[in-house]
Formats: structure tokens, sequence, C-alpha cells
């Protein structure tokens, strides 16, 4: 049986074209077909067809499959993934990958009990304008908490540079994202000054080790070099400014959450949301809205968020909740962040 799963990786398969891999849309389509026909991909994904599309076992697959690649155990594929200097070229790609899976199924099998884990610097330019217009309105020290934080790269945002309807971060960073910024620049001469980062998952990555590198960069689609190259910029980054990532869910990570005078306090995620059930949902807004009543001008509280509002939405909403304060829209964004359209 292959239940739904075919149509969950056709859907992905469409998803991976409109954000810009065309490599993925392919493979994806060809992997499809494959379970639907019962061919040596249904074989490694048996167990796995009626898992939900949050699961996202097709990401899971090739996630796993790049993760080979960039180990150099696949050099048939790796010829076509720009990841590690191939030409993209899905008509050379299909077979290979489907020679690769048959070869070494048991690996590949146990790839897929791994959720993918991915952190998507480009999504801190939706952080970055937000915090900037928290200082604009009270120009204090940021305490930066993140939840679903990954690596925590993004806890590093202000050592990126962004560029677009306006500049700002330092232009040395090896990580630049120039076309970051369209429409209503944000306030870009309030002053940033992170004091605090610290950030929660339920599976951690350290960017300091080849582990933690291969398995982030394992998770970016292998035709989207733009991607790497932030990707990569963002371990040099962190190998320069330290940031703690414990290991928590959402729910105990606002438990933790405490105000502190002369500093913002900002909660900040991004695409975690979707993954949260109910109740832990509950428990971060009673949270929020419980350290919210007690927050004051001296001890400022924010909640930034970069979340999807509905399935299959093509552009996400960037969201600031203040405390003292109202909620406020500040602009839009795709998926991966870029580029964001301010208000």
């Amino acid at each position: 049986m292959t239940g739904d799963l075919p149509r969950q990786l056709r859907e992905l398969s469409e998803n991976c074209g409109r954000l810009g891999s065309p490599l993925y849309a392919d493979l994806l389509a060809q992997v499809a077909e494959d379970v639907a026909a019962r061919g040596p991909l249904a074989r490694v994904l048996a167990g796995h067809e009626a898992d939900p599309a949050g699961a996202a076992v097709g990401l899971r697959l090739l996630g796993t499959v790049h993760r080979l690649v960039l180990e150099g155990v696949a050099p048939e594929l790796a010829a076509y993934y720009p990841s590690v200097g191939g030409t993209a070229d899905p008509a050379g790609a299909w077979p290979a990958l489907r020679r690769l899976v048959s070869a070494r199924a048991d690996e590949i099998r146990a790839g897929l009990t791994h959720p993918p884990q991915t952190n998507e610097v480009g999504r801190s330019a939706a952080l970055a304008g937000a915090l900037l217009h928290l200082l604009a309105r009270a120009p204090l020290p940021v305490r930066l908490h993140e939840i679903g934080a990954s690596a925590g790269l993004n806890l590093r945002v202000d050592r990126f540079h962004f560029g677009g309807v306006a500049d700002w971060g330092p232009p040395e960073s090896p990580v630049r994202l120039d076309d970051a910024w369209h429409g209503a620049a944000p306030p870009v001469d309030a002053p940033l000054r992170v004091v605090e980062r610290l950030g929660y998952d339920l599976a951690p990555v350290d960017p300091g080790t080849l582990e933690g590198r291969r398995r982030l960069t394992a998770y970016v689609w292998a035709d989207q070099t733009d991607r790497l190259a932030r990707l990569r910029g963002a371990f040099e980054v962190a190998a320069a400014v330290p940031a703690v990532v414990e290991r928590a869910s959402a729910a105990d990570a606002v438990r933790r959450l405490r105000l502190a005078p002369g500093a913002w306090t900002v909660l900040w995620h991004s695409v975690v949301w979707q993954y949260l059930d109910r109740a832990e949902k509950e428990i971060v807004r009673e949270r929020l809205a419980a350290l919210g009543a007690r927050a004051d001008t001296d001890a400022p509280l924010a909640h930034v968020t970069f979340e999807p509002r509905a399935h299959g939405e093509a552009t996400y909403p960037v969201v600031i909740r203040a405390w003292p304060g109202r909620e406020r829209l500040l602009g839009r964004a795709p998926p991966h962040g870029l580029p964001v359209t301010w208000e």
C-alpha cells in the first residue's frame, strides 16, 4: 500500500519548484511515480505510507541522500549536485539517485527516522527588521530567545549584513543578504545591541562540529547555492560569536523566560508553530500573556514570529507583539525568508 504518499510527494515537488529548486522538484516527482509503481523507492519508504504531510518524508529522504553526497560516498549522484561542485541535471540525477537508494537502502531507511533539521539563515531578515522596529520604540539592549532554534545561527542576526531598500549590518560579514528588504525600510538607525543569545530546541545542533555542519547542510536543497553560501557564512559567524542552545521544548522554554530591567526580552520563532501540538501552543500563549501583564517600559517584552497562517501560503507574515503594546503586522516574506516586503 502506498497510501497518500505519492500525492504528498507530488505536492512537495510542486512546492520545491515554486521555491526555486528545479532539481528537487524533478527528483520528488520521479520518487512519487516510483512509489506509486511500487519500485525501489516504495520499498525504502515502506512504513511511512501513512505519515502525515508535516512529517516531510520526501525531505527526510532527500536530506539523507544529500548527506551521503556530502560525505563523498555517492560520487555518481554528486556529479549532478551543485552543493559539491556538480551540475544540476535531473535527467542524470534521477537514475543515479535510484541506484544509490537501492545500494544503500538500510542507511537511507535509518535516515528517515530523523526529522529535517534546518536553520534557514534567510529568515533572519524578518527578525533583524523586527528588532529594529522595537528599538525605534525603546532603544534598549536585547535579550534574544528563540524556540526551535536548531543550531542558533539566527541568534547572531546582528552580525549579518542586509541590503535592498536599505543597508544594515556589518558590511564585512560573511553572511550577506543583499536583496533582503523590499518596501518600507526598517528604522536602520536604531542601535541594536544583543546582550543575551539563548535558543531552545528538542534536538540542538552544534555548528562547531563537522557532524553539526554536515547535518544542517544536508537539508539545504542541493541546487540552491545561495542558501548554501549563507549557511556556510553563518558557520563562520557562529565560530566567532557565542550563543547557547539548550535541549528543551517550546513549553519548557517559555516557562524559563523571565523579564529583565533595562532590556527588551524578545521571544522569536520561525516556521516552528505548525509542529507544536495544541496544548503546547496554549502554554506558550498563557506564559507570554502572564509575562506581558508584568512588563513595563523599563522591562518590556516582545514576541516576534514568522509563521504560516494557512496551508500553502506563498508568503508568511512577519508579526510582532510588544508588551506594553499591541500586535502589529510588519511585512511578509516567502518561506525561506527572502525577500521581506515591509509594510
